[in-house]
Parts: C-alpha cells; sequence; structure tokens
C-alpha cells in the first residue's frame, strides 16, 4: 500500500527516534504504532540505509549517521573579535538546507553564546564542537575563561552558585548593562530542545537532560561549557518564543522559572521563596513552572503567593503544574 508524503514521513520520523533511543524490536514497534506489515518497516529502514542516513550495527540494530567537526578560536590571534564569525565558520553552510526557521534560532543562538565567551569570560581560547545527523543538530561551546556561575555569583554578592543559577533562570540577568540586555541566555534556552550550562562543578539546564547525551561532557577544568541541541525539523520560531514573553511593545516582560531545576528538593523555607523572589519586580508576569515538584513548604508558598504578592500587586504571580499535594498547599495558604 502506497501511504500520503504526509504519513510516510511520520513513520520515516518515528523510526528515526526509535533508533536513536534504541529501542528494541524496532520493526515490531513501528508497525504496531502504525498499524502496519513488518515489510512496509522494512522497505523504509532500507531506503534510509541506501541514503545513508542510518547504518547497520547488527542484524535488527541500527544507529543514525553522524558527522562531527570541531573548532578552536584564539583571542590571541584575533579569531575572538565577532559573534557572528564562529556562526559563520562552524554552522552556516551546514544548516542552510534546514528551514529558515531552524536557521534564526542557529544564528541567535550561536551568535549570544559566542558573544559572552567574547565579552565576559575573560577566555584565551574557544571551542566549539558541531554533531550533526538527519533528526538533529547538537552544538559545544567551551571556553577556559572565568566560569560563568562565578562570575554571576561575585558580581552581585550572591552567597553561593546555587543563588547563581537561580538569578539565570529568571533573565534580564547581566555583568555589563551598559553593554548587554542580559536576555541571551534566557531566550536561548527557550528557542532550544536541549540547553545545558556547565560551570565550576553546577549545572544550570532547562531540559530533561540525562546521560543518554550526544557529547561526553566533563567539566573544564576552568571555564563554562554550553550544550545546545534541537530539532532539524522543529516548528519552533524565534519570533514566537520572544513574543511569548513580551508585551505588545514587544518588552521582555515575562518570565518562567522551572522551579525543580532550582531546588535539589522540595522548597520549604521562606529564605527560599525571598531568595527566589529577588528581582522579579522587573517582570509584569512570572510563570512558576511546578512541573515535579512533590510538595511545598507552608513557610515557601505563605511568603511567596501572599507576602510577596501583596508587596507586589502590580506582579502577576502564576502557578501551573502542581500536582494536588502542592495545589493544596497554595489553596491553603492563599484561605489564611
Amino acid at each position: 500500500m502506497k501511504y500520503s508524503a504526509e504519513k510516510k514521513q511520520a513513520i520515516i520520523s518515528y523510526i528515526l527516534e526509535k533508533i536513536a533511543s534504541n529501542t528494541p524490536s524496532l520493526s515490531s514497534v513501528v508497525a504496531e504504532t502504525f498499524g502496519i506489515s513488518t515489510n512496509t518497516v522494512h522497505t523504509y529502514i532500507n531506503e534510509l540505509l541506501s541514503e545513508g542516513i542510518i547504518k547497520k550495527q547488527k542484524r535488527g540494530e541500527y544507529s543514525l549517521v553522524s558527522t562531527q567537526r570541531d573548532y578552536v578560536f584564539s583571542r590571541s590571534k584575533g579569531e575572538l573579535f565577532s559573534d557572528t564569525h564562529a556562526f559563520d565558520v562552524c554552522l552556516k553552510n551546514h544548516i542552510s538546507h534546514l528551514s529558515e526557521n531552524v536557521q534564526h534560532i542557529w544564528i541567535y543562538a550561536v551568535s549570544e553564546m559566542v558573544n559572552n565567551v567574547i565579552d565576559h569570560s575573560n577566555a584565551e581560547t574557544m571551542s566549539v564542537t558541531v554533531v550533526q545527523n538527519y533528526q538533529n543538530t547538537h552544538v559545544l561551546i567551551t571556553d577556559n575563561g572565568v566560569g560563568i556561575f562565578e562570575k554571576i555569583k561575585n558580581h552581585f554578592s550572591l552567597a553561593s552558585l546555587d543563588e547563581a543559577i537561580c538569578e539565570l533562570f529568571k533573565g534580564k540577568l547581566t555583568t555589563d548593562e551598559n553593554n548587554h540586555s542580559g536576555e541571551g541566555i534566557f531566550f536561548t534556552s527557550k528557542m532550544m530542545d536541549s540547553f545545558l550550562i556547565l560551570s565550576s562543578g553546577k549545572v544550570f539546564s532547562t531540559s530533561k537532560y540525562n546521560n543518554d547525551k550526544i557529547f561526553n561532557i566533563t567539566e573544564p577544568v576552568s571555564g563554562t561549557s554550553v550544550f545546545m541541541s534541537l530539532s532539524n525539523f522543529t516548528n519552533k520560531s524565534a519570533r514566537d518564543i520572544f513574543e511569548s514573553y513580551s508585551n505588545l511593545d514587544g518588552a521582555f516582560t515575562t518570565t518562567k522559572i522551572p522551579l525543580k531545576n532550582i531546588f535539589d528538593s522540595a522548597p520549604v523555607s521562606r529564605s527560599q521563596a525571598k531568595r527566589l523572589c529577588n528581582r522579579l519586580d522587573q517582570f509584569e508576569e512570572v510563570i512558576l513552572d511546578f512541573d515535579g515538584v512533590a510538595w511545598m513548604g507552608q513557610g515557601f508558598a505563605h511568603q511567596l503567593f501572599v507576602v510577596y504578592q501583596k508587596a507586589h500587586p502590580t506582579i502577576s504571580l502564576k502557578a501551573e503544574n502542581m500536582n494536588e499535594s502542592v495545589a493544596n498547599m497554595y489553596a491553603h495558604v492563599l484561605k489564611s
């Protein structure tokens, strides 16, 4: 049976997704999901093999064909002079076949992260590794400069690196207010499918990052590593993401904070809430994402949703993805 182009592409994308996740009994799983024969699945697998998109490991097992390119830029050689230079050298020609929305995201993301290295890190060298397969593009940028979390902690006289990471999640954070808006990391992290910063033994991540990663990322001796990953077929657009956090005048007025990425355990204390509330008055709307948070303490909830909200009535605090336990505590403090 001949399927429509849309259904065929859906089947092929699913095959590639299952290959990437090392799903056993690949043909049977795909056949059952789409209600097609295993012979049809094998036909599509053979097409992917002949096109060089996948390769056979052993009977019934395949892997995506990936290419890796490595680059090094030196400040003393005059190679760290432009935030777009690295994009032009490392990525531009290799994503020219992708849709415009994907290209625009990568132009923004790479230039913003490289700009941080050039202007903030005091790094002598920056390395860029690009790994691509049919489905995804992955970029790793590493510098040997001042670690980003240490720099934020020292600049704002924060008590710990964890507080520095918490501030980074909010956005509008920069150590050079005269020349930078502090929006680059925030918006880049929202555009990517996976985004991670590793520095000083700490991790900033806005995705469910796990050990099934494309790179063996080890902590740099000094400096910072930034990992970014994006589907080559994403429907995301930079414009839509900017607009979702902006008001009608285009100002960055909304922030979203994933609480599970900030606290090692359930948030319980007023002091934790006070640290979380720092600089929230720079926004009109704050979305607090409780996904993955099992429960919260009465002190944390009261300080955040009662004390802080009463003191800042013009700021809209919105909670989402609360489980029953968290929602009950939220309701309790609002009634108290």
